[in-house]
């Protein structure tokens, strides 16, 4: 499916700047439905949730859109979905949720191959619980799982990312589901870097428990969970006596931003745009266009790099290549390509377990590809590269 990346871009303002953003792992460009969105919710009239002004019912007509613009594009029921204020923040709600049920004796698993906040949050609730930590290890020459790992019927969790952050490298989600399904235990996913890239069919991928986080695909920042209800009818989270305790209501503390709301939403529904049929059938054909765009631009990226070691090196991965230099540091090659306007951040983007686990070079350029880059863009960037490169 063909994708015009002329006519997407000229619906982002930002890059009439002439950057060029290889930065979209740590969160896009806004296109201006999204911004025109917040705006409308912010200046028309909005009040607290209710039924009897025109401005309660704005606010809450902000919420159950977003509800719903989250049920397409993962695939859950609308009572599934629950906004927080990031991914991270969601996480550490929920390990201390799901830590109520956990006793001394009992196992979770985590893996080196994730962003620290699907790792530190489950580390410290166990700790604080009695649980057993065990670790799904790295396949150094694949940067895949080693999931020869052995669960046991004391296992009650098991939190892994669906892509890496910084390698790229998606995980086999439905084998590790089977896996954890089979002794009982859940299966908690951190997906703020895979629904970025790929289409998310949230059961299909086993995943009891799912986050993401819009402002990687096109949204304001803010993170939303997607479960089963009947899942979260069975966690009690400390809560206000008056607060709502409703599934998903339950979750979300204190009122909700509603235009924050109304951004997420809109950017739903920009990614469904141009597109037939529902908008959950709109957004797989998104997406298998994106796709196909940025996995074009990867293959050009890795075909033109020389004298560089790529790190990301799975056979299943998203468009996002972490790099460094033979005598050169990677901090270097950020601020002589942003001379040349062209962004690529150095760092180790929160990964402290693949960076340590690897022995990766900290820090290391992450060229991270959005479905607004161009070819031009990456030429751009394979230029800079190379010139980098030879003034060493």
């Amino acid at each position: 499916m063909s994708f015009d990346v002329t006519a997407f871009r000229t619906h982002f303002p930002s890059l009439d700047s002439g950057l060029a953003f290889f930065d979209g792992p740590g969160g896009t460009q806004t296109p201006r439905p999204v911004a025109e969105a917040i705006v409308a919710t912010m200046t028309g009239p909005l009040s607290n949730r209710g039924a009897v002004s025109i401005s309660e019912r704005n606010a809450d007509r902000a919420v159950t859109d977003f509800r719903s613009a989250y049920a397409d594009l993962l695939g859950v029921p609308a009572n599934g979905i629950v906004h927080g204020r990031s991914a991270t923040q969601l996480t550490y709600d929920f390990s201390r949720h799901l830590a109520k049920t956990w006793q001394p004796g009992d196992e979770i698993v985590v893996s080196r191959l994730d962003h620290d906040s699907n790792v530190r949050p489950w580390i410290q609730a166990a700790a604080a619980t009695g649980v057993t930590v065990r670790w799904i290890e790295i396949d150094p020459a694949t940067t895949e799982l080693d999931l020869s790992l052995e669960l046991s019927p004391r296992t009650r969790l098991v939190a892994v990312t669906a892509a890496s952050n910084v390698l790229g490298t998606v995980t086999p989600l439905r084998k590790i589901a089977d896996m954890a399904h089979a002794v009982g235990a859940l299966l908690y996913v951190d997906g703020v870097h895979y629904a970025a890239h790929r289409f998310v069919d949230v059961p299909a991928l086993g995943a009891d428990l799912f986050v993401c986080s819009p402002y990687k695909f096109l949204g304001p920042h803010c993170g939303v969970l997607a479960a089963d209800p009947a899942l979260l009818e069975t966690l009690r989270p400390d809560k206000l006596i008056p607060s709502a305790d409703t599934v998903p209501e339950r979750f979300e503390f204190g009122t909700l931003p509603y235009e924050q709301l109304a951004g997420a939403t809109a950017a739903v529904d920009f990614l469904a745009s141009g597109y037939s049929g529902t908008r959950r059938e709109r957004l797989v054909q998104s997406f298998q266009a994106l796709h196909a765009h940025e996995g074009m631009l990867r293959a050009r990226i890795e075909n033109g790099l020389d004298g560089i070691t790529l790190h990301s090196k799975a056979a299943d991965r998203t468009p996002t290549l972490l790099m460094s230099f033979e005598g050169q540091d990677a901090r270097d090659a950020q601020l002589f390509l942003a001379a040349r306007d062209v962004l690529a951040p150095a760092g180790s983007f929160y990964a402290h377990e693949p960076f340590e686990a690897l022995k990766l070079p900290n820090p290391a350029l992450r060229v991270g590809l959005a479905a607004y880059n161009t070819v031009d863009e990456v030429d751009r960037l394979l230029h800079g590269l190379a010139a980098f490169r030879s003034a060493a």
